[in-house]
């Protein structure tokens, strides 16, 4: 099998990098075991590569009411409806390791509301795909909803602003044709040996 191009636009050598971005890559190749696709598709602009992987940690890296689980099935969910085929597979990988259920990612990705999720993640999904797919008509019977089951202020921003990032992402992604590494299509579906 002929390996296909990581992105559309130039990839550069990680050596070639800034060095802020080379060591941060290099962290996350040592944590990982190899570099997700998306730091050197990225890469190509450096100054756009940094903003975006902050605003990334500022989101998904926190502590707060929504779990790490439940960030990562925002993305999942939203990626599957805008057809981004990279965030699907990786975010789909991250899921299945945080919620611990080799199931959960697949059933999100094709269709939430037959997903085995809790009412709560039910009603943060509709929210975060309204947000994803058509926000302007957002309203605030949406955050009643997600308020009668839990949310508080931050959570609902939170999910909103998974949701919107990644929307970007999944166009950013899908303008490159970024491709999944392979590693993520089996992560986190058969218990580590």
């Amino acid at each position: 099998m002929e390996a296909k191009p990581v992105s559309r636009f130039p990839v550069p050598r990680l050596e070639d990098l800034p060095e802020d971005i080379r060591s941060r890559i290099v962290a996350v190749q040592d944590k990982a075991g190899f570099v997700p696709n998306v730091f050197l598709a990225l890469a190509y602009r450096p100054a756009e590569w940094r903003a975006f992987v902050a605003y990334h940690d500022a989101l998904m890296e926190k502590e707060g009411g929504l779990t790490r689980a439940e960030r990562e099935m925002i993305v999942v969910a939203t990626s599957g409806a805008n057809d981004c085929q990279y965030c699907v597979v990786a975010h789909g990988a991250i899921l299945r390791i945080r919620a611990k259920d080799p199931r959960i990612a697949d059933q999100v990705a094709v269709n939430y509301r037959k997903a085995d999720i809790a009412p709560r993640q039910r009603a943060m999904l509709d929210y975060a795909m309204k947000v994803a797919l058509d926000a302007a008509r957002v309203e605030e019977a949406d955050f009643a909803a997600l308020r009668a089951q839990g949310f508080s202020q931050d959570d609902i921003w939170d999910i909103g602003a998974i949701a919107a990032f990644f929307a970007m992402s999944n166009r950013l992604a899908n303008v490159t044709s970024m491709r999944p590494n392979d590693e993520f299509y089996l992560m986190g579906r058969l218990p580590k040996k």
